[in-house]
């Protein structure tokens, strides 16, 4: 991948790829490549995938920290 950007797969749609891309210290979803996944993804679904990652490369501080999530 390019710099800063991270490829992810998960169970949900395992042939898609969900590309994220890093802000200061935390990653969010970029773009997503939607092969053979019949089922649309919610809004949460992909939230909990960004979490998943940031919990995963060490990040999640930063994430749960962004602006953002503050409301």
């Amino acid at each position: 991948m390019r710099r800063n950007q991270v490829k992810g797969v998960f169970d949900c749609c395992p042939d898609s790829d969900i590309i994220f891309k890093r802000i200061k210290n935390y990653y969010f979803i970029h773009s997503v490549d939607w092969k053979g996944c019949p089922q649309k993804l919610k809004i949460e679904q992909l939230e909990e995938m960004e979490y998943l990652l940031n919990n995963e490369m060490g990040l999640l501080e930063g994430y749960l920290r962004r602006r953002s999530s503050q409301k």
